[in-house]
């Protein structure tokens, strides 16, 4: 029988790895609940018709149906906002606003596997209900943040935001004939050529000296303009005579650079037209995270969708969210050096000299850990070089041995691993508050 290995689009992640990517979702969780957000968890099977209310009918080539007992059609998660659109319409009556949850989910797309992308992965979302304000957004921003400082990635990404309602305006002052053909031009003009992009605003409607306008406006974006410093570049649409929905962008982008700095993120956030987001039910201020060198697609991305709760039978609630995969984020991490070793460190290794010390060294360890200490020991009857070896694999902070003599003096030696340095100690003092 030929070896079994994982499907193709899943992966293992045996230790260490499984380790560090427990520490980096603890480090995620415990700066979501620093910024007030609340934890949501939703089930991993819902009815696929919950997906093809968002995403119409062509859902079902992407997620994984099946029948289950009952004959219903139903989908392993591929999303968490559904779900949460779900949950808060069941709610929506007696939740106080405004509504911060985050989730971390683990969802399944049948998508081509590639480089950031697998078929299995963890998603951590972060959304705002309740909140008409672009303080929303501000307030997502100034989180995610915080959490990619978090979790080692301070100075290696940035925010691109625009809004969509603004792209809109712009496209209907262009006289664009196809709005949807219009933001997929903007969306892919990063990776197509020149002359892609000028065919698709010509088959857009865009007009010759409309084309070379907007040339001017997405080459001034792609310098790296700080929202906070691009006010010359949004007087100048307010001095169009840019058609609605514009002037709400507008307001809302000017509203985010006053709250920046607040936030502490203005030299993080820039403006960049050809930030749409190509799900159609944001609605207004969208935004990506990108590495600074930029070698890897969009950390992670988010918006306004301020029509979705609708969508699922609730009453009018204005929302904005984020997704970050778990995927991209290792990939980040790791090119940087900044992957987590593992599990974290060790405290307290407790080696046995000779093996009469085996029982007495069980004993100790497990006084440590209810103690609240990290603590263990070997269960192999090994040498002691080889557990000393062993404690300094785990990372071990110290070392406590036990050997015949110090038995016999009522002693224990700590060793420090990190210098080496020793002493003895009465067994009673290696607790804490000892």
């Amino acid at each position: 029988m030929p070896p079994f290995t994982a499907l193709r689009g899943f992966r293992d992640y045996p230790p260490p790895d499984a380790g560090a990517r427990s520490e980096i979702l603890r480090r995620l969780r415990e700066a979501a609940r620093r910024c007030g957000f609340q934890e949501l968890e939703s089930p991993s099977v819902e009815s696929l018709d919950l997906y093809r209310v968002k995403s119409g009918a062509g859902i079902g080539e992407q997620v994984w149906t099946f029948r289950d007992k009952g004959d219903r059609e139903v989908a392993l998660a591929a999303e968490t906002t559904p779900s949460l659109a779900r949950v808060f319409v069941d709610r929506a009556k007696s939740e106080p606003m405004p509504v911060k949850w985050f989730t971390i989910s683990k969802l399944w797309r049948y998508e081509e596997p590639q480089a950031g992308r697998t078929r299995e992965f963890q998603q951590f979302n972060l959304d705002i209900l309740g909140v008409h304000g672009v303080e929303a957004e501000a307030e997502l921003l100034s989180a995610s943040a915080l959490l990619l400082d978090g979790v080692g990635a301070e100075g290696l990404y940035g925010f691109r935001v625009n809004d969509r309602r603004l792209a809109e305006g712009l496209g209907r002052y262009l006289r664009v004939t196809d709005n949807d053909r219009f933001f997929r031009a903007l969306d892919r003009s990063e990776k197509e050529t020149a002359d892609w992009l000028e065919g698709e605003l010509a088959a857009c409607g865009v007009a010759p000296e409309g084309r070379e306008q907007l040339r001017g406006w997405l080459s001034e974006c792609a310098k790296g303009l700080p929202l906070v410093d691009a006010g010359g570049l949004l007087a100048r649409f307010e001095a169009l005579p840019l058609p609605d929905p514009g002037p709400a962008g507008l307001a809302a982008l000017r509203r985010l650079a006053e709250l920046l700095p607040a936030a502490g993120i203005a030299d993080r956030v820039r403006l960049d037209l050809v930030i749409v987001r190509g799900l159609a039910y944001y609605t207004g201020l969208v935004f990506e995270a990108f590495d600074v060198t930029g070698s890897m697609r969009a950390l992670f991305g988010g918006g306004r969708y301020d029509q979705l709760i609708e969508l699922f039978g609730g009453p009018p609630t204005p929302a904005c969210g984020l997704a970050i995969g778990d995927q991209t984020l290792e990939i980040l991490l790791r090119s940087n050096g900044r992957w987590p070793e593992g599990e974290p460190a060790l405290d307290t290794y407790v080696v046995a000299v000779t093996p009469a010390e085996i029982v007495p060294a069980f004993e100790m360890v497990q006084k440590l850990r209810r103690a609240g200490v990290a603590a263990d020991c070997d269960l192999m009857a090994r040498s002691l070089s080889r557990q000393l070896k062993e404690a300094a694999r785990r990372r071990a902070r110290r070392a406590l041995l036990l050997g015949p003599r110090e038995r016999a003096r009522g002693v224990v030696v700590e060793r420090d691993l990190a210098t080496g340095a020793q002493r003895e100690l009465p067994p009673e003092a290696v607790l804490p508050g000892a």
